[in-house]
């Protein structure tokens, strides 16, 4: 199936009138691969960015990491975050570092304002300029540095593809997706790491694999199980305030993770039912990507009255214009409404 031959499975509406449509494919797979639901092409190899950083940090059991430096629950969720750069976010990170015995300064994920209006509003205020503290992988970085830690290697250059850390990480990731990570797909994503290209229907199934441990060495399974537990047990830092991963982790209680990354991206797994999920907007939209996960945890996660509450306020997302003035909506189409 050809890119062009996806679904519309979100579409932007002003007024009485489809302003625009975005196609994409999804995919629910169990743990032993079997597709629950799908649509689109699933098949085609996409970058996974920042949804994937729970998979990433399995280089932290592997190396050794968790177990040295006794890391705790919050740090864990830390190095699976993509955060927004809140106060507790960063004082998180500095606990992180300053638990492994480093500072801000080995940081190479690079430097950017909070993406947290007030907080990118309280720093400008201090007088201070954005450190890579703020950057919203600092986590996952703090969490990489401990892989190097852990080993033994230089920290310097950990970003680097053929750095120990990012053998560790991506051994990591084929484990679980069950797929090779080839570097004629393969990528730098936006703080500086390789990112890889796999089949959609690879990460979900990782994500069932993670959420069950079908098929995974005992360590791992359990490891992916810890890692699960402190992501949905600590949601503010995964997200922060107002963002999809932590609302909906929120409101689920455990039974539910849930991960975006850039270029709309959305992985997870309803935990519950062993059922992992991936899904990708062709071109690239958040909003989209956000009003087509909302719908299709509504279909598959059986929420309950507050949960479908949460979950429809990003199924349907109403753009207002400058005099904050209702103008229109992002929402999913029924495409994404399996199982309903």
């Amino acid at each position: 199936m050809s890119e062009t031959a996806n679904p519309i499975l979100a579409e932007v509406v002003r007024g009485n009138w489809v302003e625009n449509r975005h196609r994409g494919a999804f995919v629910v797979v169990d743990g032993a691969g079997k597709i629950i639901a799908s649509a689109g092409d699933i098949d085609r190899p996409v970058f996974p960015r920042s949804a994937i950083k729970s998979m990433q940090a399995l280089a932290m059991v592997t190396s050794g990491a968790i177990d040295r430096f006794k890391l705790t629950d919050e740090e864990l969720a830390l190095a699976c975050a993509s955060h927004q750069g809140e106060e507790f976010h960063v004082a998180g990170v500095t606990s992180f570092l300053g638990h492994i015995g480093l500072a801000a300064g080995e940081l190479e994920c690079g430097a950017h304002a909070p993406s947290y209006a007030p907080a990118r509003e309280r720093l400008r205020e201090s007088g201070h300029q954005p450190t890579a503290l703020h950057n919203n992988c600092s986590g996952k970085h703090s969490g990489m540095l401990a892989v190097a830690e852990a080993l033994g290697v230089p920290t310097a250059h950990y970003v680097d593809r053929d750095h120990p850390v990012q053998r560790a990480v991506r051994a990591g990731i084929e484990l679980v997706v069950g797929e090779p990570l080839t570097v004629d797909r393969c990528g730098t994503d936006g703080c500086s790491i390789p990112t890889w290209a796999a089949p959609l229907r690879a990460f979900a199934r990782g994500f069932a694999r993670m959420a069950t441990g079908e098929g995974l060495p005992p360590d791992i399974a359990s490891a992916a199980h810890r890692i699960f537990d402190a992501a949905t047990a600590h949601p503010h830092l995964v997200g922060g305030t107002g963002t999809l991963d932590t609302d909906v982790m929120r409101a689920f209680g455990g039974r539910l993770f849930q991960k975006g990354g850039a270029e709309g991206v959305q992985c997870g797994a309803v935990r519950n039912k062993g059922w992992g999920y991936a899904l990708k907007v062709d071109d690239g939209n958040t909003l989209a990507s956000h009003a087509m996960v909302a719908a299709l945890l509504l279909a598959i996660s059986d929420p309950d009255a507050a949960q479908r509450e949460v979950l429809e306020r990003f199924a349907t997302q109403t753009t207002r214009n400058v005099r904050g003035l209702e103008v229109g909506v992002t929402r999913a189409t029924a495409a994404m409404a399996v199982g309903a």
